[in-house]
């Protein structure tokens, strides 16, 4: 488990590498052992309180460090769901990191076994059928408080019609440890804003 300064240093990061895709001179961190740890991360980004990009990794895979920069460029730039972020929009563009645990397969036999497994508000989730996958961020059950249709929601984002189920669904569940720009941690000040 990841500390408040390290979080904050985790949006630094995702910030600082979206601002040097731009153009934007940053400052960089000192590469220190925890970042140098395999970890899997997901970058969203905030424009007007509406998503503007999120894109991540379910496994660690790289370095946390290589991870958080990859998916925020990606999140940025390459989420083909929203245009480019310009230079215009990086001043009032939020940043969120969520750092994921690793994926616990969920053993079921039908799909109302599954759903009763699930931690609405806690759950990450990863759905999978053949080549069909898709996953959301514990986030989303802010939108979609009902398992059923969080997950009717996840198989239609996996391009299959929301009442699809087999015994070959794999879906596994994971957590996150989340730092928004802006956000008080307990005790402290707003993360991911700059003093001095």
């Amino acid at each position: 488990m990841l500390v408040t300064d390290q979080g904050e240093t985790l949006l630094h990061l995702a910030r600082a590498a979206i601002g040097k895709e731009l153009g934007f001179r940053s400052h960089d961190l000192p590469r220190t052992a925890w970042l140098e740890e395999p970890g899997a991360t997901f970058v969203t980004l905030m424009l007007d309180g509406q998503l503007h990009g999120c894109i991540g990794t379910l496994e660690a895979c790289r370095p946390l460090i290589d991870d958080v920069c990859q998916n925020a460029v990606s999140s940025a730039f390459r989420d083909p769901r929203f245009p480019p972020l310009t230079k215009e929009e990086f001043a009032d563009v939020q940043v969120e990191v969520s750092l994921l645990s690793k994926p616990q397969l969920i053993s079921h036999s039908r799909e109302e076994d599954a759903l009763a497994q699930l931690s609405p508000g806690q759950d990450g989730v990863i759905f999978e059928y053949g080549h069909y996958r898709s996953t959301y961020l514990p986030q989303v059950w802010a939108q979609l408080p009902d398992p059923q249709s969080f997950i009717a929601n996840l198989k239609n984002k996996a391009g299959l019609p929301s009442d699809f189920w087999s015994d070959e669904v794999r879906l596994s569940h994971y957590t996150v440890q989340k730092w928004r720009e802006g956000e008080l941690p307990q005790g402290g000040q707003p993360l991911g804003e700059r003093h001095g």
